[in-house]
């Protein structure tokens, strides 16, 4: 039996086929660690690789080995307290696998596979069953754009395109084509040479006026060029239009008084990994920050993630600019529009119906998808109660609560899971 073992290596010198097909056969296991590993990092900490491990035991393989086959009799030394057909009492319960104790000098074991996940493969596995919900791709969801490609090959071009293999194949075939009725007529000018020496001698007249001949003929055939002008070939390029998906996204934070210094870290690590997620994931997509107390105010990604600026509650103030915002320039129909807010739900009384209001009448009719999450350890706030009312009634909003840190991953998956269509 022949085995191939690919060897090749990619630029950090391991086995890239290889490596991928590992990866494709404990996709499993390497999913459980990687979820188990999220957990104990920082969101600053999580666009890099992990090292990972995999028991053992999932590593074993199965395996063919020949079997003894017959009928055996075996007669085993020392044996002083059974015989044939007696039966075995069941061993005494406990005293197994408590792991205390001296130490001792038998037994072996294996540890656990460990290898290290990059970068890529990491952030791959942790967004692989991922998505933005409803994003379509209608006629009027559409943009063109234009990507290069290769289309075969042209006479004219620029000297940096040209195909020299393509090039003296063309101009190995005119020189064939060419020289090919020259080449038939030396062979049969040397047949009659070959017959006058014979009959006449060399020095004859005949033989004379044929190598006169044959030495016309070749100047012919010397005389065509090895490489024309015509010969040369191109590669040619050319722009095909690619029909790709625009889409925004609007991060909306509370920024207010209410919004303590751990509620905000957990609002801004949700963010960051939404961040992290969409500017992975697409290629198209923009992302609008939004930061409001009492006042809201359309900021870039540093003062989004680090500004101190603090306030009153006002919600609808947000929800006011991300609409003016989507009205100004992305209300032409061509944008899958998607919103996700952020707070602890504590907001002055009398502007949580605004806030129901505006989603229910200026912002969801137009998003794909609005997500809220509500961070708060305690009962729902008056914005949740609020929002509450709008979910049966829009199946492209959706609430979760986040009590704590570790719900962040949970909540986040929850929220951007793949749906069957």
């Amino acid at each position: 039996m022949t085995r191939i073992i690919d060897r090749r290596f990619d630029s950090k010198k391991k086995s890239a086929v290889n490596r991928q097909r590992f990866m494709r056969r404990f996709k499993q296991q390497i999913r459980r660690a990687v979820s188990d590993a999220i957990q104990d990092r920082s969101i600053r900490d999580l666009d890099n690789g992990e090292q990972i491990s995999i028991p053992s035991k999932d590593l074993s393989e199965p395996q063919f080995q020949h079997g003894r086959g017959g009928v055996w009799e075996q007669v085993f030394s020392g044996n002083d307290q059974f015989s044939s057909g007696d039966l075995i009492n069941r061993p005494p319960a406990g005293g197994g696998g408590r792991g205390q104790g001296k130490a001792s000098n038998e037994g072996e074991g294996e540890d656990d596979f460990v290898f290290h996940l990059s970068r890529e493969e990491f952030l791959d596995i942790f967004f692989d069953d991922l998505a933005l919900p409803n994003l379509i791709r209608t006629q009027l969801a559409k943009i063109t754009d234009y990507k290069t490609q290769r289309a075969g090959f042209t006479a004219d071009g620029s000297p940096a395109n040209i195909n020299i293999i393509r090039s003296m194949r063309g101009a190995l075939g005119r020189r064939l084509a060419l020289g090919s009725p020259f080449t038939t007529r030396l062979r049969e000018l040397q047949k009659e040479l070959d017959a006058v020496i014979e009959d006449h001698g060399e020095d004859s007249p005949e033989a004379i006026a044929l190598r006169e001949e044959i030495a016309r003929v070749r100047a012919k055939i010397e005389a065509i060029p090895f490489i024309d002008s015509f010969d040369l070939r191109y590669n040619n390029r050319i722009k095909v239009p690619k029909p790709t998906t625009q889409a925004v996204m609007f991060c909306v934070m509370d920024v207010s008084g209410s919004m303590d210094e751990e509620k905000k870290a957990t609002a801004k690590r949700f963010f960051m990994l939404l961040y992290l997620f969409l500017n992975r994931t697409y290629e198209h997509i923009e992302v609008v920050f939004i930061r409001h107390h009492t006042i809201a105010k359309e900021v870039d990604e540093d003062e989004f993630f680090h500004s101190r600026e603090s306030g009153g509650t006002v919600v609808s103030s947000a929800l006011k600019l991300m609409h003016e915002v989507i009205a100004s320039r992305y209300m032409r129909g061509s944008w899958n529009i998607y919103g996700a807010q952020a707070s602890d739900g504590d907001n002055w009384d009398n502007d949580s119906p605004i806030c129901r209001d505006l989603l229910d009448a200026q912002i969801l009719p137009y998003c794909q998808y609005f997500s809220y999450i509500e961070i708060t350890p305690g009962e729902p706030q008056n914005l949740w109660r609020e929002y509450e009312k709008l979910m049966g009634a829009h199946k492209n909003f959706a609430m979760q609560r986040i009590e704590a840190p570790a719900d962040i991953y949970p909540v986040f998956r929850e929220l951007f899971k793949k749906t069957l269509v």
